[in-house]
């Protein structure tokens, strides 16, 4: 396979990861001033920035825009839902995995050949 293939979703997994903890870490330290949660995420999102930012550029001309937002977008969903019950301790319930279930039904139709 092709790194400009590979490399993508790779890159955006490991982004996503990254992006979950910069919005959603924070929650689990209720105790930290507002100015701490910030400064953190946004030193996390720096790094978040070093993976999705090469993601897009070498996935773009194997990938459209488009076909790479929509992927980005599912990568983040099923980040978020491991990061939710593992880190947040939710429970993961029907109505969730139904809507990812959607979006990557979504991903099958944004991957269609257009003619």
């Amino acid at each position: 396979m092709n790194p400009a293939h590979l490399l993508p979703p790779l890159l955006l997994i490991g982004s996503n990861v990254l992006m979950t903890f910069a919005w959603y870490g924070h929650l689990k330290r209720p105790a930290w001033p507002m100015w701490l949660a910030i400064i953190a995420s946004w030193g996390i999102a720096f790094f978040e920035y070093c993976l999705a930012v090469p993601a897009n550029r070498i996935g773009y001309g194997a990938y459209t825009g488009q076909q790479l937002k929509v992927m980005q977008e599912v990568v983040t969903l099923a980040v978020f839902a491991g990061f939710s019950v593992l880190v947040l301790g939710e429970p993961l319930r029907w109505t969730y995995l139904a809507a990812m279930v959607c979006l990557i039904a979504a991903v099958g139709f944004i991957f269609l050949p257009v003619e």
